[in-house]
């Protein structure tokens, strides 16, 4: 039998009572590390998910009129049939809310059900020199795409998108051949949300010195502040302890990260046109009450008479379900082509969540196709 070395027989370092401290030193250091590197990826993934990332649209598409105010683009097969038009929000965030992922997308949706050709209203950023334009200026822009795509669209108004699409029903009602208005503030002294009482409550003066802070323009980022304060637990303190705990979970992180390019790059918006919407439509509800001047024309709801579906969110907090399905009192549409439906979930759920795109909006597809004359 071979003989034990000196060098074997002497017992390992670190079990000598004397070295334990080195041992426990070093496992720390191995730790430190390990935190370490974990920190720097937190820290980097938080910056690229706080305006590190761009709005990318999720279905091939084309360029089809580039305004001032807008891209319109094409989806599927232009000039089959009546286009759909939607009408994607000028409230502060990108028209990626209306193509926001592969399996979330209301252009992909309508696509799939039964309309094959779809156009986006992709809204701008607002520069400085565009700092004066006014309601009337986006109106104007929104018929040259109507007329552009044919001069006669199946108009799909999302959330602020919907209250000028139903200025433009009631000014050119030849224009448009069915409505569709999703999350849509027409009657803004209806319900009881938190963002009817802020605007009600703020002095006229308060919004003036936002859009003065901004040279004239009412500020993305501003705007995302606010949102953002609405829920500060949620937004400065719950998401980034959600992340930490999920850095090592390459799924959650493809969620976010698609999320936050949409929610964390805000556009811009002329300060005439917000200082108008915020004092004409939501503090005195003209376009409800018949006192709205759209085109040099003052607008009777009443003269939208073609077919109309009125889509609001259960819990949504932003436009209540009253504001949208209290259309219905003003509005012309025959009660038979009238359709007012309430479906589970809040505002931004209507336009891009995975439930409510399965389960309500290829019925919507199919009940405009029904009604494409």
């Amino acid at each position: 039998m071979a003989q034990e070395t000196g060098a074997a027989r002497q017992p390992p370092l670190f079990s000598i009572p004397a070295f334990w401290p080195l041992q426990m030193y070093a496992s720390l250091v191995g730790e430190e590390a390990a935190l370490y590197s974990r920190n720097l990826k937190f820290v980097a993934e938080e910056l690229k998910l706080h305006g590190g990332l761009a709005p990318v649209l999720a279905t091939p598409n084309q360029v089809r009129l580039p305004l001032r105010t807008m891209t319109l683009r094409d989806y599927g097969a232009p000039g089959a049939g009546i286009p759909t038009l939607v009408n994607a929000p000028f409230a502060g965030h990108t028209a990626m809310i209306a193509d926001y992922q592969k399996s979330q997308s209301l252009v992909g949706t309508l696509l799939a059900n039964g309309l094959p050709h779809v156009a986006l209203t992709d809204w701008k950023s607002a520069t400085p020199d565009m700092k004066d334009l006014e309601i009337d200026n986006y109106l104007a822009d929104l018929v040259v795409a109507i007329d552009d795509l044919g001069g006669r669209v199946n108009l799909v108004g999302l959330c602020q998108g919907g209250w000028t699409s139903a200025m433009v029903a009631a000014r050119f009602p030849d224009k448009v051949n069915s409505l569709v208005l999703a999350g849509a503030p027409i009657d803004t002294f209806a319900g009881d949300g938190p963002l009817k009482h802020m605007v009600q409550e703020a002095p006229e003066g308060f919004y003036e010195k936002l859009v003065e802070a901004g040279g004239g323009l009412m500020k993305g980022k501003l705007m995302l502040r606010g949102w953002k304060n609405m829920n500060p637990k949620q937004h400065y303190f719950q998401e980034h302890v959600d992340l930490y705990e999920h850095l090592d979970d390459p799924a959650y992180l493809a969620k976010e990260e698609v999320f936050e390019s949409w929610y964390e790059n805000p556009i811009d918006l002329p300060g005439r046109w917000y200082l108008q919407a915020i004092h004409q439509i939501f503090k005195e509800n003209r376009l409800a009450k018949g006192s709205f001047v759209a085109l040099g024309r003052q607008l009777n709801l009443h003269d939208i008479r073609c077919p109309t579906y009125l889509l609001a969110g259960a819990s949504d907090d932003i436009t209540t379900p009253e504001q949208v399905l209290d259309a219905a009192k003003y509005i012309g549409t025959p009660k038979d082509a009238l359709v007012a439906e309430t479906v589970p979930g809040g505002h931004v759920g209507l336009f891009m969540g995975a439930r409510t795109l399965k389960d309500h909006w290829p019925a919507i597809a199919r009940w405009i196709v029904a009604h494409a004359s």
